[in-house]
């Protein structure tokens, strides 16, 4: 059944919907637009860091979109079809890729054929919604304005104020710990770090919060002997980045931006990409890992790592995109998957590690690549020297990408290791790595790329005499 604008009004959630979908109608938010089998599908720029993937079927209005929404359709599920209704946009004929696929193979009370309409299949009625041929134009008021730039102002300076004390809290709670001792801050850890980031979350320093929340889980992670050590670690650095935050006067501008960055300062999209001093990297990129991790504030952290596969900047050679979504009803990963390249330019934020990025503009939709990774042919121990310099740079670093060639995996007792032989350097893997990287422990050398947190690393990507190997 085609697509026709009452069938989408009568489909969309309420007027707002209808009005953001509108402004989502340029060709220019939508890199891939693509048509087969009874579907059209696309993917879409929003404002999170990875664009979302919109798959819909023309048969009975079904639909399937990875941003996190509340509300059903989504604006972009509506963009999509008022593109596919008026014509407005050109979509290609393609095989229908394998996330579009999987989505199918979920539905529930669908038939096999996606072309084929379920006979009770119709729009739910809605009141009536009036499509207007005309935005609305915004009347500004400079006096409003005026008022809401004040206002934002005092927001701003009480907010400064409020996280100085909260600092000042945690001061005395690091001095606390420190008397107590390491090993009885480890067997406490869970109360003590709920009670100390609540204050923070009091006092608008989400960020510092959410560090000392997911603390003790990384504590636990490690094996019982290295706790105490690794304590004395993270609230060192801890320490240091309310020291920084303090002094941001004083220190250079890039690490004052991470200490802010640190604290729960956050930037926006738009901020981000009119910041005219950004840096920016046009080139391919390579999804080497997806890593998805629930919080304590019912959000669910996605991270996106992309390995550069043309060009010779060192500098922006990788980047992670960092995506939060609600737990109820949430994505569990981002709309990539490892494998995929994409052609896009990315705008990292201001840091002395520019890791962290948006993309900015995006030339070409994901698609899944078989050609060998383009790593650097460089021993392990490299990496490493790279990541202490990176570390000393910025002492909270959190992970940090080690590519790597000609490396061996070795296994002492129930661990395995990644061995540089030329350089006598073993990092442990994970222990959730312990059996299925295990295979690689047969062939003779491994070249690959993964993510050192400081006390595990984590293979993601790894080229071996026998074939690929991937994390799952």
């Amino acid at each position: 059944m085609p697509f026709t604008l009452d069938r989408i009004e009568a489909l969309a959630p309420d007027q707002a919907s209808l009005a953001a979908a509108r402004k989502l109608l340029k060709p220019a938010f939508w890199p891939t637009l693509a048509e087969g089998e009874g579907l059209i599908w696309g993917e879409c720029q929003g404002s999170g860091a990875t664009p979302y993937r919109v798959a819909v079927s023309e048969a009975d209005a079904g639909y399937k979109c990875t941003c996190p929404s509340r509300k059903f359709p989504c604006k972009h599920t509506l963009a999509l079809m008022w593109m596919r209704a008026d014509r407005s946009a050109t979509f290609a004929p393609a095989p229908v890729p394998e996330w579009v696929k999987d989505w199918l193979s979920r539905r529930r009370g669908t038939s096999s054929s996606p072309g084929k309409p379920k006979e009770d299949s119709k729009p739910k009625t809605q009141p009536s919604i009036r499509l207007t041929d005309k935005a609305e134009t915004e009347v500004t008021d400079p006096k409003a304005e005026q008022r809401a730039a004040a206002a934002r102002e005092r927001n701003r300076l009480d907010r400064e104020a409020a996280v100085l004390a909260g600092l000042d809290d945690l001061d005395i709670w690091l001095a606390d710990q420190c008397q107590h001792g390491m090993a009885n801050f480890v067997a406490q850890a869970a109360q003590s770090c709920r009670t100390i980031s609540q204050r923070l979350v009091d006092a608008k320093a989400p960020g510092l919060a959410g560090r000392l929340d997911a603390l003790p889980t990384r504590l636990f992670t490690l094996p019982g002997p290295v706790r105490p050590t690794a304590a004395i670690r993270e609230l060192g650095q801890i320490h240091l980045i309310c020291q920084a935050y303090r002094r941001a006067a004083h220190i250079p501008e890039l690490l004052a931006a991470d200490a802010r960055q640190a604290m729960g300062w956050s930037i926006t999209r738009e901020a981000l990409l009119s910041d005219s001093d950004g840096l920016r990297a046009d080139a391919i990129w390579r999804v080497f890992a997806v890593i998805s991790e629930a919080q304590p504030d019912r959000l669910r952290r996605v991270e996106t790592w992309l390995w550069r596969a043309n060009g010779t900047d060192q500098l922006l050679s990788c980047a992670v995109l960092i995506d939060f979504v609600p737990l109820a009803g949430g994505a569990a990963t981002s709309g990539y998957v490892v494998g995929d390249e994409v052609d896009a330019e990315l705008c990292f934020y201001r840091s002395t590690i520019p890791l962290r990025a948006q993309i900015a503009t995006l030339k070409k939709g994901a698609t899944q690549s078989s050609e060998p990774f383009n790593l650097p042919a460089e021993p392990l121990g490299v990496s490493y020297a790279q990541y202490e310099d990176a570390l000393g740079t910025l002492p909270w670093l959190g992970a940090f990408p080690l590519a790597f060639c000609s490396a061996t995996l070795r296994r002492s007792g129930n661990r395995l290791f990644l061995h540089d032989d030329q350089n006598k350097l073993s990092l442990p893997l994970t222990s959730s790595q312990s059996d299925e990287a295990l295979p690689l422990a047969s062939v003779d050398h491994i070249d690959g790329i993964g993510l050192w947190n400081g006390y595990e690393f984590t293979l993601a990507w790894a080229e071996t005499p026998l074939g690929r190997w991937l994390r799952t």
